[in-house]
């Protein structure tokens, strides 16, 4: 474990700094139960679940299926129809990012006759599951929703009150010293050696380093630098996003990924992936996984990241 000095600290004042940021392809995925209504005019853009490989999606609808049409059906384990639902489990031949198209076609005279859906395999998250409807929801239905709105709506006040008591302080140095992040031991970093790539990566990592610092009250943030190449004849590859998973897959939040340029073929780039942790948190081994902007050039994992 090696100690930081203030004047080499410099360079991580930096990620205190505001950065610019570009947005994400992938859709905002739903913890809970998603509600979607389908009216009789079709949607001009079909709305979008996200789904993981090897977890289950179920599709509840208020009415019996006729039929239902999946593209690239041979890359889902399971696609199962049964009177108002539909399951669907992706196998691992699908990658981060790729779309699949899913129709269903009802039963009943009943309008839209038929309903499409956009499945996004995203890297961290899947929604499990989803109520249609085309008619008026029950009462129950929209307690439900309300409540669950209710929640999500108190998750984004604690977080905007977070961010903007972040914001309101000083940045930079002063920032750093306000925090008590400059005193002595309090920076550290980890040369991580260890860290395994995995076969299939899309880009190669080399020069990890791993950052911890802890404040006043055992505040802290944690960051992860590395370095990454681009082999020729390989597509641009932009960072996007970014998970940090531990050993049960249990996600770490928060993270934020910097820069967010492109990383064209031939070419290297310094990648830092920061989140907040405590003094206690973030312990033990993670994988890194960093996703692109593009769709379909795979991404990056890395194991056996830890933290000092």
């Amino acid at each position: 474990m090696l100690v930081f000095s203030s004047a080499s600290f410099l360079g991580l004042a930096l990620l205190a700094a505001p950065v610019s940021a570009e947005q994400s392809p992938l859709p905002v995925c739903e913890s809970g139960t998603r509600y979607i209504e389908l009216d009789a005019t079709l949607p001009s853009t079909p709305p979008e679940l996200c789904i993981r490989p090897e977890l289950s999606l179920n599709l509840f609808f208020d009415a019996k299926l006729a039929r239902v049409v999946v593209e690239r059906q041979e890359r889902f384990r399971r696609v199962k129809v049964a009177d108002d639902t539909l399951t669907l489990v992706a196998s691992e031949a699908l990658h981060d990012g790729e779309r699949v198209p899913v129709t269903v076609y009802f039963q009943d005279d009943a309008v839209p006759a038929s309903a499409t859906f956009v499945l996004v395999l995203h890297p961290t998250q899947a929604e499990r599951q989803v109520e249609v409807s085309r008619h008026e929801r029950t009462m129950a239905s929209l307690r439900q929703g309300e409540q669950q709105a209710r929640a999500e709506a108190q998750q984004c006040r604690e977080e905007k009150a977070r961010l903007q008591a972040e914001c309101s302080g000083p940045v930079g140095l002063t920032g750093l010293i306000a925090n008590g992040w400059l005193e002595e031991k309090n920076v550290v970093f980890r040369k991580l050696s260890a860290v395994a790539e995995r076969p299939g990566n899309a880009l190669e990592a080399s020069r990890v380093r791993s950052y911890r610092t802890v404040g006043l009250q055992r505040r802290g943030r944690v960051a992860v630098k590395v370095e990454l190449f681009n082999p020729p004849g390989r597509p641009s590859w932009t960072p996007a996003g970014a998970a940090l998973l531990g050993s049960k897959q249990e996600e770490l939040s928060g993270l934020t990924v910097w820069p967010l340029k492109p990383i064209p073929p031939g070419k290297a780039q310094v990648v830092t992936v920061e989140m907040n942790a405590a003094a206690d948190e973030a312990q033990g081994a993670f994988t890194l996984k960093l996703w692109a902007k593009e769709a379909g050039v795979g991404d990056v994992n890395l194991d056996g990241v830890t933290f000092p």
